[in-house]
């Protein structure tokens, strides 16, 4: 009777340097990560603490004495869901235009056909290393007439020069010149050639634009403290920057138990807000993951 040989796939015997090589390996990257998790753990276990347990240093990994005071007292005022409505309006719309703008700039110069294209790209990659200053740029964006507006959030940071040169790189190693060339055979215009191949071939690097630009926009108060003098206009971030300040300072009519209590409150506040600050770009992160690595992995190839 003839016995048949499993064809099961049989395993690499790992040597024992390849062992001890894989344990180094994966303790590393279990230290990293605690490393990296732990200051995530600890924000959001001080910003369910009392505010007792937070000031007087009693919270180090998990929650102390369960509370949402802090997040009671951020979201009890009204400015919050103004700001926060101010933040989305400004991310939306700033993100928009920004990935629009950079696509229009970066695509015709992955054209090797475009003339003047390395003088324009010198120029785009000299902006990263001078500029104008803080002084002339507001004079600019007075001049344009649009101090305590909206676009002065959107308008004057829509392009930034890394995001242009990640794109312009993708797009030279991803549209070959080929198809280029048969588009126009067929008769087909530049915008349309834009509209109907590159976009729809550039997800990747749009989602890493897009993520990049919502960021910067969502994280954004500078810009607004220097612009905006309209408190129905001020984004969130600036909104939780007053709001943690006004907590801080304290009166001097107010007796030393009323001073303590708004300290710890405010310490309890830094906490809350970073927490109430960071939550939606951690929601929206995790759709656009796959697209990212992707997209930068590929506008990170410099040729």
């Amino acid at each position: 009777m003839v016995k048949v040989k499993s064809l099961r796939p049989r395993r690499i015997r790992e040597s024992f340097t390849d062992k001890i090589f894989l344990i180094v390996v994966y303790a590393f990257l279990t230290v990293v990560l605690l490393i990296v998790l732990y200051p995530l753990v600890y924000v959001f276990s001080a910003s369910i603490s009392s505010p007792l347990a937070v000031s007087s240093g009693r919270v180090w990994l998990l929650p102390v004495d369960f509370s949402l005071r802090g997040y009671q007292v951020a979201l009890s005022n009204p400015q919050i869901i103004t700001g926060y409505a101010n933040s989305i309006y400004y991310t939306f719309f700033g993100t928009l235009v920004s990935v629009v703008l950079t696509v229009l700039a970066a695509y015709p110069l992955s054209r090797r056909n475009l003339f003047g294209r390395n003088i324009v790209m010198f120029f785009i990659t000299f902006t990263m290393i001078f500029s104008g200053g803080l002084i002339p740029t507001y004079l600019v964006v007075k001049q344009l007439g649009m101090i305590d507006t909206r676009w002065a959030l959107i308008i004057p940071g829509a392009v930034a020069a890394w995001q242009v040169i990640i794109a312009r790189t993708f797009f030279q190693q991803s549209i070959p010149d080929d198809l280029v060339e048969a588009a126009e055979l067929d008769g087909c215009s530049d915008l349309n050639f834009l509209w109907q191949v590159v976009f729809p071939l550039s997800k990747p690097i749009i989602a890493v634009l897009a993520l990049m630009y919502a960021v910067s926009q969502w994280n954004a108060y500078f810009d607004a403290l220097i612009y905006l003098k309209s408190a129905s206009m001020q984004p969130l971030q600036l909104v939780l920057r007053s709001i943690l300040i006004l907590n801080t300072t304290a009166s001097g009519s107010m007796d030393a138990q009323t001073m303590i209590e708004r300290q710890q409150l405010a310490d309890l506040l830094k906490y809350t807000l970073i927490v109430v600050g960071s939550l939606p770009v951690l929601i929206m992160y995790p759709f656009v993951q796959r697209y990212f690595v992707k997209g930068m992995l590929i506008g990170s190839i410099k040729g």
